[in-house]
């Protein structure tokens, strides 16, 4: 087992920057400017709880794609595998994956984003999901181990919620759904604290305020 130290990216800076082979040509971080992007690593191909992710994700695609999202799958096999598992899937589940996959052998994107966690493997990336707004920004990052596949519903969720946040310049709520109320940002000084029962929110305390969207 590696004791090397794993570099994370960090949130609300510019995502690292990659230009990689996928089953759709050459992608770089800058095909994707002006949209948001869920960039997600797996394991491998042809394995199974993967498979279960990839169907998931394609399922929604048209979800995600309503919110201006795009979807880009990747892990350490060759191109040809990719696709390879692409069409297995596609034969044996009648799933059709529109979304592209970055053949990263050379792990240059998985080490980038850490993918690579050597407690878990030196040669494989773990289920890492990193979701990245239309200028660049990452804003969303999130880990499963292998042994254990994703919610592609939560990140759907996930994605919503920080939408909502950027336009309505709110927070949101544990589990929160479109449509629930949402929080107020609490008061900044002393003196905004003691007329916040008077401004229409739903107070609970001076700290704790919700609305309606």
């Amino acid at each position: 087992m590696s004791d090397q130290a794993v570099s994370l990216p960090r949130l609300n800076e510019p995502a690292p920057d990659f230009q990689a082979l996928t089953t759709d040509g050459t992608k770089s971080l800058a095909d994707y400017r002006g949209k948001w992007l869920v960039l997600f690593s797996h394991p491998a191909d042809f394995t199974p709880v993967c498979t279960t992710e990839f169907m998931a994700f394609a399922k929604r695609q048209d979800a995600f794609a309503a919110l201006n999202v795009e979807l880009l799958g990747l892990s350490i096999d060759s191109h040809y595998a990719h696709i390879a598992w692409m069409r297995a899937i596609k034969e044996s589940f009648d799933v059709e994956i529109g979304f592209p996959i970055i053949a990263d052998l050379d792990m240059k994107v998985a080490k980038a984003y850490g993918m690579i966690q050597p407690g878990a493997s030196d040669t494989s990336a773990v289920r890492a999901t990193f979701v990245i707004d239309p200028n660049g920004v990452l804003r969303a990052m999130l880990y499963y181990p292998m042994s254990n596949g994703r919610s592609v519903e939560e990140i759907l969720r996930l994605v919503k919620a920080l939408q909502t946040s950027d336009v309505e310049k709110i927070a949101t709520p544990e589990a929160w759904q479109p449509g629930d109320d949402v929080i107020v940002p609490p008061p900044a000084t002393a003196a905004a604290a003691a007329t916040r029962g008077s401004e229409g929110y739903n107070t609970v305390d001076w700290y704790f305020s919700t609305r309606k969207l």
